[in-house]
């Protein structure tokens, strides 16, 4: 907290009569919450609800903040406890403060002793340009040099953008991720709601290369959150999409091949055709044990606005192709991108499950192994 509040307060007499340096007059309530708590940078970011909850009158307030003064009204009704310009964590506070849903009557606004020391923020998160650079990307700008923070709320409330907060509104919210102690939406959510703001086709393009490569998330997720905003009738979007898909199966086929080696799985053959011979044609495969008769498919079908039917026919496809090969005797192991990434040794432990259960099974019909 600035010292500045220490200064420009008045001590209030306890009923012994000492000092109490940490309360102040001006409506004091019966039993102000002492100024300690508020030493770190979030308390230097204020509501006037939080101020008057520690003894601050309104008049008060408004006079800190005169120009010129040592205090700023950094949005309606949120107050920046310094005369200097913000820092990118004030403005993030700030913007939270001025966005979150306020404690019901009778529930503390500002931590205390017996309270949590870090603030909670109800019903809004940090999103968009802003929440991808908390969650690490690169490829954002700094937090000082954005025009604006996003911040997601449900749709419900009534809110406006002021300054330098563009409120967005959601049906209803993901969960936020907690990031330096703010709620950030999850990268999906975050990317949907940057990339809806954004014209330039190659900064689309490395936002969402950034947030498959760098491992925050999997196409089939980003795809989702672009297709329930509407996004992809865009066509600097929609190609930015198909670089993103492909840049995804190419992970994952990292990925798979680094289980096998990892994992001790006897080498397979990789990326082939299946045919019987002289007859038709049973689709590929990403890998396939030809001794023990068991084919592996990455699945890693995106869905698409306006593509309904198409993913449709694609998973029917899939039935179809896996149906054909175990009629056959195949075993087929089905893995998405994301059990690979997040769960690798247990997906590896099902493939060893299924070569090793090649010996009970009976013998599988004869097919052509081509490459693809």
């Amino acid at each position: 907290m600035s010292a500045f509040i220490d200064e420009h307060v008045t001590p209030v007499k306890d009923p012994a009569g000492r000092g109490n340096p940490e309360a102040m007059t001006h409506n004091t309530p019966l039993s102000p919450r002492p100024l300690r708590h508020l030493r770190d940078v979030r308390r230097r970011v204020l509501t006037t609800a939080q101020l008057r909850s520690h003894g601050v009158a309104a008049t008060e307030i408004a006079e800190q903040c005169r120009p010129g003064g040592p205090w700023q009204q950094l949005l309606p009704g949120v107050v920046l406890l310094h005369p200097g310009p913000p820092t990118s964590e004030e403005r993030l506070h700030g913007a939270l403060l001025f966005t979150a849903r306020q404690p019901a009557p009778g529930v503390p606004a500002q931590p205390g002793p017996d309270s949590p020391h870090r603030p909670v923020y109800a019903d809004a998160m940090i999103t968009g340009l802003a929440a991808l650079t908390l969650h690490g990307f690169s490829a954002t700008p700094p937090l000082l040099s954005l025009d604006h923070v996003d911040v997601l709320v449900p749709r419900m409330r009534r809110l406006r953008s002021t300054s330098f907060v563009r409120v967005l509104r959601a049906p209803a919210l993901p969960v936020p991720e907690q990031l330096t102690g703010l709620p950030v939406a999850p990268v999906p959510r975050a990317l949907a709601d940057a990339v809806a703001d954004l014209t330039d086709a190659e900064s689309v393009r490395r936002l969402l290369t950034e947030a498959v490569r760098g491992g925050h998330c999997e196409p089939a997720a980003v795809v989702r959150e672009l297709t329930q905003a509407k996004l992809l009738s865009r066509p600097h979007v929609v190609d930015a999409v198909d670089s993103l898909v492909a840049e995804g199966r190419a992970i994952a086929e990292q990925r798979l091949y680094r289980m096998v080696h990892e994992y001790g799985l006897p080498d397979p053959v990789w990326n082939v055709d299946l045919r019987l011979p002289g007859g038709p044609h049973l689709g590929g495969l990403d890998a396939y044990w030809p001794e023990q008769a068991v084919a592996l498919e990455l699945d890693t079908r995106a869905p698409r606005q306006g593509h309904r039917q198409d993913e449709d026919a694609l998973w029917s496809e899939y039935a179809r192709k896996r149906e054909h090969l175990e009629r056959l005797g195949i075993t087929v192991v089905h893995i998405t991108p994301k059990k690979l990434r997040d769960t690798m040794e247990q997906q590896a432990a099902v493939v060893r499950t299924a070569l090793m259960a090649a010996d009970d099974r009976d013998p599988a019909a004869y097919v052509v192994v081509l490459p693809r």
